[in-house]
């Protein structure tokens, strides 16, 4: 028993030994790690605090859209994109509004509203929002803004859409040769991945005939 009692003294001693160099570390280690689960949590928690406060915004943001009320989207819109713009919330109602903005005729808030998309918004979402900022920037005639941002090249589902307004801003310009050259790749990424409208392109390819 005087030995199993020895050994046990040692070890404790040991153990005595070692926490006096590393029982601070150690600490200091727990107290880290349980910060970070602690706020790994409350990120958690306000994520999906942020997420329930926004869809009650976008449900009264889709009443005002049912509504035909343009200043209650806009108001509802502003308050997605200022207070839950990391959220779905926010580009969905932006998207939306947007379209309603258009419409309405209220180009200059539509392209507002588009702008901000092609800022903050991600993939897909991003990617529709500037194909149709680019239409309301042909139908304001501004061609070089249009172009400008027809010049980053999108996702491969938008791509055929692209060149299809690049070719619309390059007739628009009188630039003939070069609209033919982006109608006929349009036409290419339609073979691709077939989409809506193929006839109408081949007509505006068509259109342009011998143009020089």
């Amino acid at each position: 028993m005087a030995h199993y009692d020895l050994e046990e003294q040692e070890q404790i001693d040991s153990l005595k030994a070692w926490w006096g160099m590393y029982g601070n570390l150690v600490t200091g280690l727990v107290v880290v790690a349980s910060l970070a689960v602690i706020g790994w949590q409350a990120w958690g928690w306000y994520q999906n605090a942020q997420a329930a406060k926004a869809a009650a915004v976008y449900g009264a943001f889709e009443q005002a859209l049912q509504a035909g009320d343009a200043q209650r989207i806009k108001a509802a819109t502003g308050e997605l994109a200022e207070k839950y713009s990391s959220t779905h919330y926010a580009a969905l109602a932006a998207l939306q509004a947007a379209q309603h903005s258009v419409a309405s005729a209220d180009l200059k808030t539509a392209k507002a509203q588009l702008s901000w998309l092609v800022d903050n918004a991600k993939d897909e979402i991003r990617d529709l929002a500037r194909m149709r900022l680019a239409a309301v920037m042909l139908d304001e005639q501004a061609f070089d803004a249009a172009a400008a941002i027809l010049a980053v090249t999108p996702a491969p589902a938008f791509q055929a859409r692209q060149q299809e307004l690049l070719g619309d801003v390059y007739v628009a310009q009188g630039k003939y040769q070069e609209a033919k050259a982006a109608y006929r790749t349009a036409l290419e990424k339609t073979q691709q991945k077939p989409m809506p409208g193929r006839e109408l392109l081949q007509q505006k390819l068509d259109a342009l005939g011998e143009a020089a």
